[in-house]
């Protein structure tokens, strides 16, 4: 019980901090990622006498630890001990980041422009939004894929570093904020690195969402009949979509955006159902072998109280995405939300999702998406 700094060891060279605290809530002990101002829920806490491990169901992952006194040791794993593991040492520490206890040389609050390189040179405009009070930073990257969460970190001198882990990969930026507004990085992993630059921007924006994605030449709709987890088919034809407003959600369990969406999505049409709405959520999985779809597919339910239909619609491949739903011109990021209006044609594709760390940005897409649909539904 209470609060650890956790360690990953990646790779030789290159290890990555975070932090969780271990509560009881209903007689069962619970682990919880802290980043930022997010606690997440990681999953219940198993205790031996020597031992203790925590299913992270979201992901399909499992912490195993030996307890020694008040250190924990042992490794991040998949379910079932499958691939390479990833050790983890945990400490009885509240901090994050060792610091050297050298003053920030400025605040470097605010939104700057971000251009990530891959190896290959091709470069991908991002925004950047930090957060600092004193030595704190806290921040995230905005993607046209959805954006990096809650990011945790420390500003030395003009040097920062941030990090995030909430169950499936740990994640390490690190770079420097210049005089003149500029900034230079990179994001560190178990695949390597890749640079970023940026300029600071008051007005920093990603291109628009509902452009990226759309239908080929002579389309009006997607047509699909897709499974559930019982093995029922579902598509957009089934008496219980006509004459609806239908909100198609392109989703996976393993997703760290989907989750974000689904927290929104789930709440969302518990509240709207009645006014004539309906979701159908389209998983694409890490495979679509009958009782591993099953399994993921029911955890994220129960986790997120989803009470609108989940379908397995194919492996978690964007080219799987494109060969499955044919009328999409293009598909680029999990999730991708499509809207359908009473006619059965598509009226809106938003790609990406823009989470609760994005601050502004994700109470914009709220009230969008809330226009969109009650527009429809007055049709």
């Amino acid at each position: 019980m209470g609060s650890w700094r956790a360690v990953a060891q990646v790779k030789e060279g290159l290890e990555i901090p975070f932090n969780f605290e271990i509560n009881e809530k209903s007689g069962q002990q619970k682990l919880y990622f802290r980043n930022a101002e997010e606690s997440f829920e990681g999953g219940l806490v198993k205790q031996t006498a020597d031992s203790l491990f925590v299913k992270l169901d979201q992901f399909d992952n499992e912490l195993a630890f030996a307890i020694t006194g008040d250190q924990l040791t042992g490794t991040l794993r998949k379910q079932g001990q499958a691939g390479k593991p990833l050790a983890i040492v945990a400490e009885r520490k509240n901090y994050r980041f060792e610091t050297s206890g050298k003053p920030a040389t400025a605040d470097y609050s605010g939104s700057y422009d971000v251009v990530f390189k891959s190896p290959n040179g091709k470069e991908e405009k991002t925004v950047g939004l930090f957060k600092q009070t004193g030595n704190k930073l806290t921040g995230t990257f905005l993607r046209v894929t959805g954006d990096s969460r809650f990011l945790e970190g420390v500003v030395e001198g003009n040097q920062f570093q941030l990090s995030s882990f909430i169950g499936s990969s740990p994640a390490y930026y690190k770079g420097a904020f210049q005089p003149d507004g500029t900034l230079s990085g990179e994001i560190l992993g178990a695949r390597g690195s890749q640079p970023f630059t940026g300029v600071k921007n008051a007005n920093a924006a990603l291109p628009d969402a509902y452009k990226l994605t759309y239908l080929k030449p002579g389309y009006k709709t997607l047509d699909f009949s897709f499974p559930d987890v019982n093995g029922k088919k579902i598509s957009l034809k089934d008496d219980k979509y006509k004459n609806k407003v239908v909100i198609l959600t392109i989703t996976g369990s393993w997703c760290p955006n989907c989750v974000d969406e689904a927290t929104f999505i789930a709440p969302w049409y518990k509240a709207n159902q009645k006014r004539g709405v309906e979701v159908i959520a389209l998983h694409y999985e890490r495979s679509t072998e009958p009782e591993y779809a099953k399994k993921v597919m029911s955890r994220f339910r129960e986790r997120f109280g989803i009470e609108y239909d989940q379908v397995i619609a194919g492996t978690a491949d964007k080219q799987v995405v494109s060969e499955s739903l044919p009328a999409l011109d293009s598909f680029l990021s999990f999730p991708t939300t499509i809207i359908i209006d009473k006619q059965g044609n598509v009226a809106q594709i938003h790609t990406g999702f823009n989470g609760p760390a994005t601050g502004k940005f994700y109470d914009e897409f709220k009230k969008e998406f809330n226009d969109e649909i009650n527009g429809l539904l007055k049709k």
